[in-house]
């Protein structure tokens, strides 16, 4: 991981292409199927669980309007806004997502390896078949929920990121560093530091222009996306391969040295924004604009892998008895994308003008408390299907297209 880049470059170095890290397998006719709820490791599932709370925080205070909004933040709330707006701009903007993608690449190199049977070829279509499904759901999503999406920016990525399961390990490190390079250089888009209030793609004021506007913005979200994504996914490509995340024990010190490391270079990069959008500092030149905002999203990345390699830790603590929060968590990571898309309901039901209308009531601190719920309202329902043993819906139709009905 990228906070221990000379630790990671070693382990990599020793990684032979995908075709030759083999496990031993009989020879199967079709893909070897989605790998059964007790058979999956805690720490991955725990980690995407948890941090869909984040996703949640980050996404809805981005619906606020306000007489003055700088990076999705009313400028105009109260000392308690001002605190909640400073935790998630240090903690939770632009550390979570990051956190998904290396997440989302480690699960494509379990999946490329628990199918190596198929060969090159099986694999890759394999992949293509979950990417598509991404796209398409994706873009329902955008249009009908959150114009926000990031399945179809997974999709994209997915699709061309396929042929990269066989790249050696030390390639697809340097192909991370030049992604990651082109997050920190100084731009004056960053998103975290934007100054624009919710346009109409975000808060339509009726259902044809929530449909015409979202399907302009949405091509812009799936195919920009993936560059941002690319990074955490090569570097989650590499640390699957090694199953970092699945032998703790192994890579105690590399986790360690990574949760470490990569929060408190989150935390410290993090602060010329988060100050400034909670109001203590004043904003300065857009010169100084250019240099801080991409120093807030690329520490980010640091930052997302840092809570990855965090919450693996702990993980080892509940791997032999975790108690039920731990198992409702894990069972809302198991469900990831079918809890993600129940967020968006209630954004589109709280935020849109013809709806509930509440994106000029609700305060910063408000909206934390309403993602918050969110958040804890689908560990409740994940936790409800794993005790009746069903997997989520949009789980189940990724795999039925991926894998077959039979699956």
């Amino acid at each position: 991981m990228v906070a221990a880049p000379s630790t990671l470059v070693r382990c990599a170095a020793r990684l032979p292409p995908a075709r030759l890290v083999t496990v031993a397998t009989t020879q199967q006719a079709g893909p070897a199927g989605p790998t059964a709820t007790t058979e999956r490791a805690l720490g991955p599932d725990l980690a995407r669980g948890f941090m869909l709370l984040f996703i949640a925080l980050a996404n809805s205070h981005y619906f606020l309007r306000g007489d003055t909004v700088r990076g999705g933040y009313p400028m105009d709330g109260s000392w308690l806004d001002s605190a909640v707006t400073w935790l998630i701009a240090t903690f939770v903007d632009g550390r979570a997502f990051p956190m998904f993608g290396l997440l989302f690449g480690y699960g494509v190199a379990h999946i490329a390896r628990r199918n190596e049977a198929l060969g090159p070829r099986g694999v890759r279509r394999l992949l293509w078949r979950r990417a598509l499904v991404l796209i398409v759901v994706g873009f329902l999503h955008a249009m009908l929920l959150f114009v926000g999406d990031i399945l179809a920016a997974y999709g994209v990525l997915l699709l061309l990121g396929a042929w990269t399961v066989r790249w050696r390990g030390r390639w697809l490190l340097v192909l991370a560093a030049a992604f990651f390079a082109l997050t920190v250089l100084p731009s004056a888009d960053s998103l975290s530091i934007s100054a624009d209030p919710p346009d109409a793609s975000m808060l339509p004021p009726d259902l044809v222009t929530m449909v015409t506007e979202r399907i302009q913005v949405h091509p812009w979200v799936a195919l920009g996306g993936p560059i941002g994504f690319a990074a955490p996914f090569l570097v989650g490509l590499v640390a699957g391969r090694a199953r970092v995340l699945e032998r703790p024990e192994r890579y105690r010190r590399l986790l360690t040295v990574t949760a470490a490391g990569g929060i408190a270079i989150a935390v410290l990069g993090a602060q010329p924004v988060a100050l400034m959008l909670a109001g203590v500092t004043d904003v300065p030149s857009a010169a100084t604009l250019e240099l801080i905002g991409p120093l807030h999203d690329g520490s980010g990345v640091l930052g997302g892998f840092g809570y990855a390699a965090l919450i693996t830790l702990v993980a080892t603590r509940f791997a032999a008895r975790p108690g039920p929060v731990v198992e409702a968590i894990r069972a809302t990571g198991q469900r990831s994308m079918t809890c993600y898309l129940m967020q968006s309901v209630v954004w589109a039901a709280a935020f849109t003008p013809f709806l509930l209308d509440l994106s000029g009531i609700l305060s910063v601190a408000a909206t934390a408390l309403l993602a918050t719920a969110t958040w804890l309202a689908t560990v409740v329902a994940a936790d409800r299907m794993r005790r009746a043993g069903r997997r989520g819906p949009f789980e189940v139709l990724v795999r039925r297209v991926a894998y077959g009905r039979r699956r």
